[in-house]
This record gives structure tokens, sequence and C-alpha cells, in this order.
């Protein structure tokens, strides 16, 4: 509110929200309302009250988040409102599960620290606002949770779910058959193996059962909705073509590390020299400079994520690296032309392991309480950046 006050909206932002989805109040109540909705909140807000309506870029945001929206927001009078309650809900959810299941691989003191550094990153206004991150973020840690005790039907469902709240849900597979195949689980003892199998590390530490086919909920949350689409419109795969409307390609697998690495540097010369050519995709108006700095924060979100992810796989069981690799894998092999890296802190804020390891690393270094101090200083920016329309990320 008080960046809404002290700076106001970031200029031509209005082209952004024509049908003034995210201000359907008065002044104060618009104000209030100011740093939940921006930027893709549109989206969400659109579909919850108009379905996809045969808008093809419409499809790229998966459906659950706006069916649950408008659901509640039928109920109190706002989706707007019922949006916030959501995300803010499942957020508190998601940190209750991710206690728990940090608590059982690494202790208690470890999960408070992994909580308290989701809960302050620099991005984590994601999921206090009308976006899918926190709905996700409950679904996914929950999904993990119960595949970790075994609970393979609800591991399943949650996994749908997920895939039905986002694209990048469907990478979930990846850690509940490496869970069910090798662990870590609670369920049931190791099976019995000749020392022979023993000494193979492809060898599935536990017996395959019928209960793995719970895991095939996953995909089938995706196809339920491609398979949707393809009735309703003829175009199940419309999710995947629309992405050219953000400028999204194929770059070939981990293609947008070096497209990334390439407008870090160009913009860092721009910051050096001025605004010669080339200069990148501008928000809102905004200047070669200020997109110059936001390619070089991408870069330094690119190369903590590495950094975390490596840590994920040398700290934590197998399964969590693997999952945050495939979930990177994802938007650095489709970046965005005019910005490569655009987005990707939004989508490294809900890959757990990240801050699992980073928790353990911090923890270690008695640096915890330094490292959260910092988040909470730069979540105070971006989130002012945010609610005035300014684009972060």
């Amino acid at each position: 509110m008080l960046a809404v006050l002290s700076f106001g909206r970031a200029p031509a932002t209005q082209a952004f929200d024509p049908a003034r989805l995210t201000e359907p109040f008065g002044h104060l109540g618009n104000l209030l309302a100011a740093p939940f909705a921006r930027w893709d909140s549109v989206w969400y807000l659109a579909i919850a009250q108009g379905g996809y309506d045969h808008q093809p870029p419409r499809t790229a945001f998966f459906p659950l988040y706006p069916m649950v929206t408008r659901g509640l927001g039928v109920i109190i009078g706002s989706d707007l409102l019922a949006g916030v309650i959501i995300s803010l809900i499942a957020f508190m959810v998601a940190l209750v599960l991710l206690h728990r299941l940090v608590a059982l691989e690494l202790g208690d003191q470890r999960a408070r620290i992994t909580v308290l550094l989701l809960a302050f990153c620099p991005m984590a206004y994601f999921f206090s606002a009308v976006y899918s991150e926190s709905l996700f973020l409950a679904l996914s840690v929950g999904c993990i949770y119960e595949a970790r005790r075994g609970r393979w039907p609800t591991a399943g469902l949650l996994g749908g779910l997920a895939a039905a709240s986002r694209n990048g849900g469907i990478v979930l597979v990846v850690p509940l058959v490496l869970m069910y195949l090798y662990g870590p689980r609670s369920d049931r003892p190791p099976a019995e193996r000749s020392r022979s199998h023993r000494m193979s590390r492809l060898e599935p530490v536990y017996s395959i059962r019928l209960s793995i086919a719970w895991i095939a909920l996953v995909p089938a949350g995706l196809g339920a909705y491609l398979g949707w689409l393809a009735l309703k419109t003829g175009d199940g795969l419309a999710p995947f073509h629309v992405q050219q409307v953000w400028f999204r390609h194929f770059a070939g697998p981990l293609g947008g590390v070096w497209d990334g690495a390439v407008a870090a540097w160009d913009g860092l010369r721009q910051l050096i020299h001025g605004p010669p050519p080339p200069i990148y995709f501008t928000q809102a108006g905004g200047d070669p400079l200020r997109v110059a700095g936001q390619n070089l924060m991408l870069f330094g979100f690119l190369v903590l994520g590495a950094v975390a992810c490596i840590g994920a796989f040398r700290r934590l069981p197998f399964a969590y690296g693997a999952y945050a690799l495939a979930a990177l894998a994802l938007p650095l092999s489709y970046p965005v032309g005019p910005q490569p890296l655009a987005s990707l802190p939004r989508y490294e804020v809900v890959l757990f392991p990240l801050f699992m390891w980073a928790a353990v690393w911090l923890e270690e270094r008695r640096l915890s309480t330094n490292a959260i101090a910092a988040n909470a200083v730069l979540l105070g920016l971006f989130t002012a950046e945010f609610a005035t329309w300014r684009f972060v990320a």
C-alpha cells in the first residue's frame, strides 16, 4: 500500500487489465487489493469469471486454481478476494506440510529454517497473490510427503491435482517413481536382495507392487485437462501451442542457460556503456537499462538455483534432487526469446528441495538468521515492485 501511494502505478500498465478485473472496488478497496492482483492475476480472474471463452492464450493457465477461485468467489461475492484467501490458506497448508516433510529427512531445526527461508524468500509475495503458486506448492509438498509415508493413493491424487494446476506438475512423476523404487519411504522395509543384486545400484530397493499404479494419477491430471480442451476446442495441445504468445520456444535441452548467460552479459555491457543495441524485451514501457538489470538479476537466480540443485543431489535423497532438476529443465529448455530467463525465479520458488539444501548449508555455517533477514529485505523491495505493476519475475 505504501508503495502504491508513494510511487503509483508504472506507466502504461492500464492496458494489461482493460476490464479492470484487478480493481473491482472503490479507491480504498483497490488500494487494499493492490499487492495481491497484478500481471498473470488478470488471466486467472478472467478465466474464473468467463472460462476459457474460445481464447487460446487463456489455455496456458491450468484450470484448478481459477476453478476453486470461482467456487469461493460465488459464495463471498468477489473472485479477487477469493483468490487471495485461497492463496493464503494454501500457503499455510504448504508450510505445515513442508515442516513435517523436512523434519522426517533433516530434523526439526532444519525443518524450521527451511520454512523460514521459503516464507521470507524474495519471491514469496507470489504465495499471497492471485497466482497458482501457493496451491501448487501445497499439492506438490503434500504429494511428496504422502509418498514418503507410503500413502500412494493420496500421493497420486495430490500429484494429479498439482498437474491440473500448472504445466510443471507432470514432473512429480519423477520423484514419485524414484521414491517408490528406491526410497526414502516408511511404509515397508526394503526388499530382500541377493548379494549380486545389492551390488547393482540400478536394482530397485523396493519390490514393485500394484500400488505403483497410483502414480498414474499424476499424468491423468494433465490428461484430463488436455482431453477436455480437445473436446471443447479441437486442440488438446493448445496450452503448449500458445506459448508462442509469450515468445517461448524450444531451444534444446537446457538451451535457455546459454541464452540467459548471453542476455546477462549484454545487460552488463548496457549498464556499463549505456543503452546501445541489443535492447531486450521491456515490460510496460520499461527503459533498456532496467531490463538489462533484470537480465542480470535473472541470471543470478539461475546460478543460485543451479548451485542449490547440485547441493540437493549431494545432501538430500536422490528423488529430491531429481525433482528439482526436472522442474528446472522445463523453463530452461523453453526460454523466452527477448528475455530468456523471464519468470525463472517464480518457477524456482516452489521447488522446496532447493530450500531444504539451503537450510542444511546455512545451518552448518550458522548463517541462517542472516540469510533470512537479507531475504526479508529483498522480499519487501520486490513486493513493492509487484504492487506497483513493475515487472519483477
